[in-house]
């Protein structure tokens, strides 16, 4: 029997190729697909299967290309109501991948659709030795329930039900391999391990420590961080089967005349994915930014209008076609273009740029000593609440979008996060707002206490 993982840094998506005797399944695909027919051509294997455990809200699935690529089969959660052609799974379901048994559990609480793949590898014994969990269980940490409005508390209560009477009910010794790892949003806290065991979380995961069921339920519906606004937009794009991806238009390269041409007609947005020093030195006027080097995939989801197309400004061709690749994996397959030769050939045009001053850990304490300008906090609430300078207006970077009104046009804003990539991101929606006087505060609050400000 044959585990391999893949992971995708940013969304911390864990995917996973399980197989034996020349046969293999594909477990929660990526849509970008090339890993896994590389990774089954490399270890002799055919895929024959593709399981979902769930309709995944932080990503769009490859199903349906891995499926039309290898013609295998899918198999995804019945109550999904999944509009593709499948096999609908449920608790009791079973079915054999080569030497590999998987048994089917109902396990809802994250979504109402979950479901958990149980694996016995049949030419070593009886028992399970494996499970996968989808967002159910997690290292350290279980699936907010809180992404379905009116349902927290009943999908919480499900959970409990689903990790008590099912999950754990698997031995100690069976490995546990979750659809996501620290950094997703799917969960609250987990852990930075990959895998686990039942063993080891039953132990020593807090959330499943929590005997009581009503003491679990309103754990799980307080205080969970923000959903990024993409979570409902890709369930129901994994429901409906996602376009394939040979389908969607290939980004060609712009001059700069076309570039602004196209920019200029309102139906399109600028996205720069230059590092966030670059993008202060010049950029196309109205651009947003966001960092390649950040969390990219999840903020592009979070803030980009998926009803418009997406012209990107970039250092490299292959830094573009990248960014088209973290595009799709959150549904965002509209982009159409890219500026041959970047900034530099937009300038090099005559036309105007925009710019976004960076201040280095001295100047921005000097700017916001004395109330010189308002120092704009835009991390994460619970970021906030555990270590800020003092003084700072906290608006998540993505609330800016909204609420910027209350902040004062006429007065400087610093603006500031851990490291610098989503604060360039704040100074790109501010100035799309109509703030001019913006600054970045490179290095962040990092930066800000190595220089021993904070």
């Amino acid at each position: 029997m044959v585990i391999q993982q893949f992971f995708i840094p940013g969304i911390a998506h864990s995917s996973y190729l399980v197989g034996t005797a020349g046969t293999c399944a594909v477990i929660d695909p990526a849509r970008d697909i090339d890993r896994y027919l590389d990774a089954a051509a490399d270890l002799g294997f055919t895929i024959t299967h593709v399981l979902e455990t769930h309709l995944h809200a932080d990503f769009v699935s490859g199903h349906m290309d891995l499926a039309e690529k290898t013609g295998a089969r899918i198999y995804a959660p019945e109550s999904g109501s999944c509009a593709f052609p499948h096999e609908p799974v449920a608790d009791g379901t079973r079915f054999s991948v080569g030497d590999i048994r998987f048994d089917v559990l109902d396990t809802p609480g994250h979504t109402p659709d979950g479901v958990t793949y149980v694996a016995t590898d049949l030419s070593r014994g009886d028992e399970p030795v494996a499970v996968f969990p989808g967002d159910t269980l997690f290292v350290g940490d279980v699936g907010r329930p809180d992404l379905f409005p009116g349902q927290a508390r009943d999908l919480a209560a499900h959970l409990y039900e689903s990790l008590h009477d099912k999950i754990l009910a698997l031995p100690d010794h069976c490995m546990v391999f979750p659809a996501h790892g620290a950094g997703s949003l799917c969960g609250r806290a987990m852990g930075s391990m990959r895998s686990t065991t039942i063993g080891y979380e039953r132990r020593y995961n807090a959330a499943l420590t929590i005997a009581d069921r009503e003491e679990f339920v309103r754990s799980l519906t307080t205080g969970m961080p923000p959903a990024p606004d993409h979570f409902s937009r890709c369930s129901e794009i994994n429901r409906r089967g996602p376009p394939l991806v040979r389908t969607l238009p290939a980004i060609r390269p712009m001059k700069p005349a076309e570039f602004r041409d196209r920019a200029g007609k309102g139906d399109a947005v600028v996205l720069s994915v230059n590092d966030y020093a670059a993008f202060g030195g010049q950029h196309v006027p109205g651009s947003y930014h966001i960092d390649l080097a950040g969390n990219f995939s999840t903020f592009a989801g979070w803030v980009l209008p998926p009803e418009r197309e997406v012209l990107i400004v970039a250092g490299s061709w292959a830094e573009a076609e990248a960014a088209v690749v973290m595009l799709r994996r959150v549904g965002l397959d509209r982009a159409v273009g890219y500026l041959d030769g970047g900034v530099h050939a937009w300038v090099t045009a005559g036309y105007p740029a925009a710019h976004v001053p960076q201040l280095s850990p001295a100047e921005t304490h000097a700017m916001i000593t004395g109330g010189r300008a308002v120092l704009v906090d835009v991390r994460a609430p619970e970021e906030y609440e555990e270590d800020h300078v003092e003084g700072a207006v906290n608006i998540m970077v993505t609330d800016l979008r909204e609420r910027s009104a209350g902040l004062d046009p006429a007065r400087p804003l610093v603006v500031m996060c851990r490291t610098g990539h989503r604060s360039s991101l704040g100074c790109s929606i501010l100035r799309q707002k109509g703030f001019v006087e913006v600054y970045n505060a490179a290095g962040g609050t990092t930066g800000y206490r190595a220089a021993g400000y904070a």
